[in-house]
């Protein structure tokens, strides 16, 4: 039971942490229809440079640093480059490729950067752990579920009660409509690439915090773990992101804690786990958890 329990826990860790990086493919998705691949880029940018100031700044000042920076970053990456020729949606498929020449271009600077070191984001949880009854806990793993519960409480909060979510909201709805109310849509996807990216910065802290050795050039690539759970609840919902998060996190969890009683199905099948559970879920429901059919006028 307690082995268990250690499971489930460090499945909503995982689950909580993937949410964030889900809500970035999500915010992207909705603004823009834009499936963005640099995504893990950008998570691996913000680890970097967390990791690179903190000795400096000292963790808070360095978070807030590269949460800025990663921010400012996909922002830039959206105006001047995928806007470039004004944001039409009937080109997303051909945006969608850029960010894919884009993902290449960072994770080759900072893979030259990182080489096979491994680096130290100076977080203040350490190895440390701390028992919750019958269960040992990481204390990195209850930072990581406490800090992404507010963070993305108050992400649903701007989605709900902000001017910027309500025309996000009304763009992803129908873009004509929303540009002749007089939704500044080049300024709502822009910031909605913003906030993705601040998303991604800060999840980079609990991927590369204990268990983990630290920040490695791969670590960017545990971001597409987070792929799947937001195409499980629905490209285009938030709740949906989080509840396919949750669902790829206790996978993932339980499949690598039971390993030895699945060996039948290959010792590296923790990896494929999240891939399995999209596929079979979307053979049920093929628009996701919380997909719903679209309205089509004939």
């Amino acid at each position: 039971m307690t082995s268990f329990l250690d499971n489930v826990f460090n499945g909503l860790a995982l689950g909580a942490v993937y949410a964030l990086v889900a809500l970035g493919f999500v915010i992207i998705f909705k603004a823009s229809g834009v499936m963005n691949f640099a995504h893990g880029s950008l998570l691996l940018l913000g680890g970097y440079l967390t990791a690179v100031l903190h000795d400096d700044l000292g963790f808070a000042g360095a978070l807030a640093v590269s949460v800025l920076v990663t921010a400012a970053v996909a922002g830039a990456m959206d105006r001047f480059l995928l806007q470039a020729g004004g944001p039409d949606q009937h080109t997303a498929h051909v945006q969608t490729i850029v960010t894919i020449g884009v993902d290449i271009l960072i994770l080759t600077d900072l893979s030259r950067r990182i080489g096979g070191d491994l680096l130290s984001l100076g977080d203040p949880w350490g190895d440390s752990v701390s028992g919750i009854g019958p269960v040992t806990v990481a204390d990195s793993r209850i930072a990581a579920i406490v800090v992404s519960a507010v963070v993305i409480a108050g992400v649903f909060a701007l989605f709900r009660y902000t001017s910027w979510g309500l025309s996000l909201r009304a763009a992803a709805e129908d873009v004509e409509a929303a540009s002749l109310m007089g939704v500044r849509l080049v300024r709502v996807r822009m910031l909605a690439w913003c906030l993705a990216g601040a998303l991604a910065a800060l999840a980079a802290v609990f991927l590369a915090a204990f268990p983990a050795p630290g920040l490695e050039r791969t670590t960017g690539q545990i971001a597409l773990k987070a792929f799947p759970a937001a195409i499980l609840g629905g490209m285009a919902s938030p709740p949906g992101a989080l509840a396919g998060s949750l669902l790829i996190g206790m996978t993932e969890a339980l499949v690598a804690g039971y390993q030895s009683d699945l060996h039948v199905l290959g010792e590296g099948f923790g990896d494929v786990a999240p891939y399995a559970v999209m596929v079979l879920v979307l053979l049920v429901r093929p628009t996701g958890l919380f997909g719903g059919k679209a309205a089509v006028r004939v």
